[in-house]
């Protein structure tokens, strides 16, 4: 307690002093405008400026409080040196009244507009210096650039994003940090940006002073000064990479999940060519006359298990580049590997097929789309259900182009209304037991990498209206696509 009450006096005697000093400043600059009327003859005939001045003066370095004091010291050294009679505090006539009433006024709103200049320039210096605080320790890399493309100021979260110094970035130009494929896209951003438009975020890819990659997610806008001419742009790029690794993570765990799930159907559909290729083997070594024939069997029954696990391959196999793919012929595999389930919940399978749809992408990834799709078609079903598969050539709604349509439909338990929004959330799941929430998360990620769309349309309420439940996902892949490599 003693040592609150000694701080407590210890403030109470700086700012005490701190007062005190103002106004002896205030009077101070009284006395200083004094000395100037009586020393300087050209001077004499304007002290009514000499103290005005000394009330701005006090106002604008040292507070309103002392620059109501330095007036009415001012006031009454006029009284006392400019209005007759002459050195006293007498006032002779009533237009010398108004003379001092009207230069007191004059300077109490002369000091309080000196002190509003004063306090609004010191606002904007305490937010600009908060600005730039806020700016220097964001943790998003912030940068700034002439509207050549140069750069003119780097954070410190920018310096350890792409590894240059400050010192070492400001002069660069910004296309520096781009990879070379994406060269195009800093040019648009300039032009646009320059031109007055504007850039929505977006996922990209920039490149670190060591030549290694990282992805973000970039906002880029224009500068402008106070006219609103444009003097620059401005850029935050936040890193991506833990959330990257996070996410391709999840997919890995959710793809092997996809390739566990097919263990059963593929065990299923092996086990019978093998059984077969060791009746064929028994009666080749029993009978040498059709021992040709029988080892031929046999051969083909060996490469139906090679090209089952080539397909099993592909679910887990990422290919290093896209290639033609064929949609309908995927569709099939998959079709293929889960045959043995559907047969035995007796699940009649509809097939529409059109030809010329190819396009290009990742076939493991459309496998793995297209078995999250079966999937859970199947376990929404009872036995006996119904599922209907259409692969044809289409158009985007939204922008006309070219592509494939990829339709999957059951008549199973469908989806509640209120669940749709949430169903490409990860780790959402229907299947409170056996889901990992992570199928269609996956799996609208395969489509937008693909640079397509994926739609849902169910109904739930079959029981209460003696309405046809069931779920239907529509996809679309454009035919040519720039393929995401951030995705």
């Amino acid at each position: 307690m003693s040592e609150i009450r000694a701080n407590l006096k210890n403030w109470i005697a700086r700012n005490r002093y701190s007062a005190l000093a103002q106004y002896l400043g205030a009077a101070l600059a009284v006395w200083v405008a004094l000395s100037c009327w009586t020393l300087s003859a050209a001077l004499h005939r304007h002290l009514f400026v000499l103290l005005l001045a000394a009330v701005l003066f006090t106002a604008r370095f040292l507070g309103f409080g002392p620059a109501v004091f330095c007036s009415l010291v001012s006031t009454a050294c006029l009284d006392f040196f400019a209005v007759p009679p002459y050195f006293t505090f007498r006032i002779g006539t009533s237009a010398d009244l108004e003379r001092l009433t009207a230069f007191l006024a004059i300077s109490m709103f002369a000091a309080s507009m000196a002190r509003q200049k004063t306090l609004a320039e010191l606002r904007a210096d305490r937010t600009t210096r908060e600005m730039a605080a806020i700016v220097e320790y964001s943790s998003d890399a912030i940068y700034s650039s002439r509207p050549d493309g140069t750069i003119t100021s780097w954070n410190r979260a920018a310096e350890q994003l792409y590894g240059y110094t400050a010192e070492e970035a400001v002069g660069l130009p910004v296309a520096r940090l781009a990879p070379p494929e994406r060269l195009d896209e800093v040019e648009r951003n300039h032009a646009l940006l320059n031109g007055g438009g504007h850039v929505a975020s977006y996922q990209t890819e920039r490149m670190r002073k060591d030549g290694t990659r990282c992805p973000i997610l970039l906002t880029v806008s224009s500068l402008r000064n106070a006219r609103g001419k444009i003097v620059g742009t401005s850029a935050i790029a936040r890193d991506l990479s833990a959330e990257k690794q996070s996410e391709d993570a999840m997919r890995r765990s959710e793809k092997l999940a996809t390739a566990g799930r097919l263990a059963a159907s593929i065990a299923h559909e092996i086990n019978n060519p093998l059984e077969a290729v060791v009746n064929l083997l028994y009666l080749a070594r029993h009978d040498s006359s059709h021992a040709a024939e029988y080892l031929a069997q046999a051969e083909q029954e060996v490469g139906r298990v090679a090209r089952l696990a080539q397909q099993t391959l592909g679910f887990v196999r990422d290919a290093s580049a896209p290639g033609s793919m064929d949609p309908a012929a995927i569709m099939d595999e998959v079709l293929q590997l889960y045959s043995g389930k559907l047969v035995g919940r007796q699940i009649r399978v509809t097939r529409r097929y059109r030809s010329g749809c190819e396009i290009a992408g990742y076939s493991g990834e459309l496998r793995q789309l297209l078995a999250n799709l079966m999937v859970n078609a199947v376990d929404a079903m009872a036995d006996g259900g119904s599922l209907q598969v259409r692969v044809a050539t289409g158009r985007d709604w939204s922008n006309g182009r070219e592509g494939v349509r990829i339709t999957v439909a059951d008549n199973g338990s469908g989806i509640p209304r209120d669940e749709l929004r949430q169903i490409f959330e990860p780790f959402y799941t229907t299947k409170k037991d056996s889901g990992t929430g992570l199928g269609l998360w996956v799996s609208r990620g395969i489509v937008q990498k693909h640079g397509g769309s994926i739609r849902v349309r169910s109904r739930a309420d079959g029981r209460a209206t003696g309405r046809a439940t069931g779920t239907v996902f529509f996809i679309f892949l454009p035919q040519q696509q720039e393929i995401s490599r951030v995705a």
